[in-house]
């Protein structure tokens, strides 16, 4: 009898600390790691990523429908500082489409195109690739529990890059995610990007990770639809090859039109 009771009020209590928030839509990206959420037709989001060495990324995505966003990013190393500017080769798609809607049983489930990859670009010798290859083409998962401080989610994808392969490594790549928020103004956000494909021999002289890159951030809504980002990655940093883990700022801006 008494293990009866102990199992009713362990439900009880994980019912009331999880449970199901459907008025509580994924975010479209944590850090880096896309998730299954999409911009609501009629909105936009603008964003902007300070880099190392002054490098700069921007991005403007617009929802189409409920259920797909378009979007194009580009940017330039050293655009910030003195060197010698190092423009990125094109500008890099982002699509997104919510396939499955979430339920209280099964996660919301999206399929997209991602090209922007991360740090600067290097094209000499045969690499022709961002330092962190882009996501490519993934699939990704999303489930949101609500808590006493807000929403909660636990994301997770595979993704498949085909442009950035000429160091000989296309194996297909895993992607985790984590967002808690504290309160209504301040988030929580983590990650992990596998690396799956950057095993070979002449990616590992560029790749700074050691394992993988693992993520954190802390999300602040300076006012309604201004997220600021202080983002800390690529924290299995590689001894050998840096110092420290590396520290960038991502301002982002959601507007409806």
């Amino acid at each position: 009898m008494k293990n009866t009771y102990r199992i009713l009020i362990i439900t009880l209590f994980f019912n009331l600390i999880f449970s199901q928030g459907t008025t509580y839509p994924p975010p479209t990206n944590l850090i880096t790691v896309p998730t299954a959420g999409t911009l609501v037709r009629g909105s936009f989001s603008m964003e902007m990523r300070v880099q190392k060495r002054g490098g700069l990324t921007t991005g403007l995505t617009v929802g189409i429908t409920d259920r797909f966003q378009f979007g194009l990013s580009y940017g330039a190393g050293n655009l910030i500082g003195d060197d010698t500017l190092h423009w990125y080769p094109r500008p890099e798609v982002n699509l997104k489409y919510h396939l499955l809607d979430e339920t209280a049983s099964a996660p919301g489930c999206a399929i997209g195109l991602n090209t922007q990859g991360f740090g600067d670009y290097t094209d000499v010798d045969t690499l022709q690739r961002y330092a962190i290859k882009a996501y490519g083409a993934y699939i990704s998962s999303s489930k949101n529990w609500k808590t006493p401080l807000g929403n909660a989610g636990l994301h997770a994808g595979i993704g498949y890059n085909f442009l950035e392969d000429r160091d000989g490594d296309d194996d297909p790549n895993l992607f985790f995610g984590l967002d808690m928020e504290i309160n209504p103004e301040i988030s929580l956000l983590f990650e992990y990007n596998a690396a799956l494909n950057e095993n070979d021999m002449t990616a590992k002289n560029l790749a700074l990770n050691k394992g993988g890159y693992l993520n954190a951030a802390l999300r602040w809504t300076f006012v309604d639809h201004l997220h600021i980002e202080l983002d800390f990655n690529n924290l299995l940093f590689d001894e050998d090859k840096v110092n420290y883990f590396n520290r960038e700022l991502k301002i982002t801006y959601i507007e409806y039109f």
